[in-house]
């Protein structure tokens, strides 16, 4: 799986949120992640300090990241 982003930029992640999120991408409904609303396939999960949000398709086994809030 490849992980692209935008801002902010690979250079201002800390490595450990990139090993997270591969691992979240690896299984998206486990690693701690709860179903947001009645919707298991929209999820959430606190990655490395941050919280993300997220969308789950296994038709294209894609997982996009709609929000990340860092704390």
């Amino acid at each position: 799986m490849t992980i692209s982003s935008s801002p902010p930029p690979e250079s201002c992640r800390p490595p450990a949120f990139d090993t997270g999120m591969q691992r979240l991408a690896a299984d998206p409904y486990g690693h701690g992640s709860t179903p947001v609303k009645a919707d298991a396939d929209r999820r959430e999960a606190t990655v490395s300090g941050a919280v993300v949000r997220y969308y789950v398709s296994n038709a294209v086994l894609t997982v996009t990241v709609v929000h990340v809030v860092y704390v």
